[in-house]
């Protein structure tokens, strides 16, 4: 089995606030990580990326709230998009720097 692409979006929310989404399947689990997905959720505002779920090699999984970086828990692929969705939300009402 090769890397198969699930989900790749762009789309704009409101004027300059993007969302990017890459999700793949992979044979194996990427290093750091126990599960068969290799994924990279964005939230771009005005072209600085403010907010990141992803699984880098090495690091496992994460996720980015501007420069911090926190460890995050991948249950499914729903939950992921959950969480991220949530955070997105969060962000929106916090009012936009």
């Amino acid at each position: 089995m090769k890397a198969e692409l699930l989900a790749r979006q762009r789309f704009e929310l409101e004027e300059e606030l993007i969302v990017e989404t890459v999700l793949w399947r992979v044979p194996a689990p990427v290093p750091g990580s126990s599960h068969s997905y290799k994924y990279r959720l964005a939230l771009i505002d005005r072209g600085v990326c403010v907010l990141r779920y992803d699984n880098e090699a090495g690091k496992g999984d994460h996720k980015h709230v501007g420069a911090v970086e926190f460890g995050y828990l991948f249950s499914t692929v729903e939950a992921l998009e959950f969480d991220f969705l949530t955070d997105v939300s969060a962000y929106r009402k916090g009012g936009r720097q």
